[in-house]
């Protein structure tokens, strides 16, 4: 071998051994780009509405893994709480909407600001992929309010002004109605209104036996335990007739409205009796009882003419019931009443205040939750948007038209620390008023204040 080859070869060994003639990355750069896996824990979803999302974002961070688990619902809290306490937990969690206050002090509020390695190409003649820092803006308050449903930003900014979580997909309560049933009672179409035609069209759909009692139900309205979300049915029915629920922490759906009201209108009571009304004996629309089944289940076979649910309740009706012929209206409103109110029911993706990957998570979340990202979830998981954006887009659906129809004017309401605790309050308060109509004021009374002792 000549002088001259060896003295290029010994200086092309220098020249890689000290790192020039190649791309350097710094260490903070170097730092950021080792590989992490991030832990995910949902409920009603499988791994395979997310993989398209999970699969793009790999693509700019191929450093960060994610490990998709799904948890059934009535194990999902239980496990939950213990794996945060034992420092096992996820780091990515969803949480019901009504969880959040219960749950703020374990979820790391959005970041200002998020630095991350990305993967860039560079270079304009020779192009390469390089790891370089990036740091990018979380959005703003105004901006989550004007990209998310009115319902998201009530819900998910909390009192210290931060955001603890966005949503894929927000739903509404809808009206199920069985077209035999409705065709056969010579009924053209669903009840837009609470009004008297209402009340006539479940006269004529409940049928009773002497014996047997309730033999087809008109609708399912009046209880609680046996009737599928049956808080928020009566939620939305105080708060279309004008209750407000609560307000700077005090529950108010038991109160007397100050203004406007010369005639002393309890707007909340009056809604809780028309609930009760319908499994009240004595009512002509009596139509409900405890010794029912449960609503969904006695829909599902053919002896509930209407009964209120959600988008996820089509699957379930149609895996229980392949063959009933059934569809899904808006939610029935207050005749002449000058504005909608629907009711929202959600989960939001938040992350664990002990998760090592703070950044990483809430980047991911951001990520996942733009338009793009999230019309895959929608349309994999077949559930209306959060976005208002895709609000449009989805009202000519089929099968989630109708619930997207309501977003706008959908609403939730905060229960204190313990939604759970207020939900068994509100079932208590309609038991109470169905025992003793004469003392549906004291009913009520006790209810609110059952509830606010969890916001206490």
């Amino acid at each position: 071998m000549s002088k001259r080859i060896i003295t290029l070869f010994l200086l092309a060994i220098f020249i890689l051994g000290t790192g020039f003639g190649c791309k350097t990355v710094d260490k903070k750069t170097k730092e950021a780009s080792q590989p992490i896996t991030l832990t995910y824990w949902r409920v009603f979803d499988g791994p395979d509405a997310f993989q398209e999302i999970i699969n793009a974002y790999r693509v700019i961070h191929p450093n960060i893994n994610i490990t998709y688990r799904k948890l059934r619902y009535d194990e999902y809290e239980t496990e939950l709480l213990n794996a945060l306490a034992e420092d096992r937990g996820p780091d990515i969690l969803s949480i019901h909407n009504t969880w959040l206050v219960k749950y703020q002090n374990k979820l790391a509020p959005m970041p200002a600001n998020i630095t991350m390695a990305y993967q860039v190409e560079q270079g304009s003649i020779k192009k390469e992929i390089v790891s370089q820092l990036q740091t990018v803006k979380s959005p703003t308050l105004k901006e989550i309010k004007d990209t998310f449903i009115d319902a998201v930003y009530n819900d998910v900014v909390l009192s210290d002004n931060q955001v603890y979580g966005l949503p894929l997909s927000v739903d509404t309560l809808a009206l199920f109605y069985n077209r035999d049933l409705l065709n056969n009672a010579g009924i053209v179409q669903a009840p837009l209104y609470w009004n008297k035609e209402f009340q006539q069209n479940v006269k004529k759909l409940t049928k009773q036996d002497t014996v047997l009692g309730i033999t087809q139900s008109g609708i399912a309205l009046g209880g609680n335990n046996n009737i599928e979300r049956f808080s928020d049915i009566l939620s939305v029915l105080m708060m279309q007739n004008g209750a407000t629920m609560i307000e700077d922490n005090r529950v108010l759906f038991n109160v007397i409205p100050k203004i406007n009201n010369a005639d002393n209108y309890n707007p909340g009571l009056e809604a809780l009796r028309f609930y009760v009304d319908f499994s009240n004996p004595g009512k002509e629309v009596y139509s409900w009882n405890e010794t029912l089944p449960n609503s969904l289940e006695l829909f599902a076979s053919g002896k509930l003419a209407m009964m209120f649910g959600y988008s996820y309740n089509i699957a379930t009706i149609k895996a229980q019931s392949p063959k009933l012929n059934f569809s899904v209206s808006k939610l029935p409103q207050i005749e002449g009443s000058p504005a909608e109110v629907n009711f929202a029911n959600y989960w939001v993706e938040s992350v664990s205040k002990k998760s090592k990957y703070q950044n990483e998570a809430w980047d991911f979340i951001l990520f996942e939750t733009k338009k793009d990202q999230a019309k895959k979830y929608l349309d994999a998981a077949n559930k209306p948007t959060a976005l208002r954006a895709l609000v449009t887009e989805q009202l000519s659906d089929d099968e989630i038209g109708v619930f997207a129809s309501q977003l706008l004017t959908a609403k939730s309401w905060y229960k204190g620390k313990d939604a759970n605790a207020a939900e068994t309050a509100i079932g208590e308060m309609i038991n109470s008023a169905v025992s003793n109509l004469d003392k549906i004021l004291e009913a009520i009374n006790t209810g609110a204040a059952k509830v606010q002792q969890t916001i206490n």
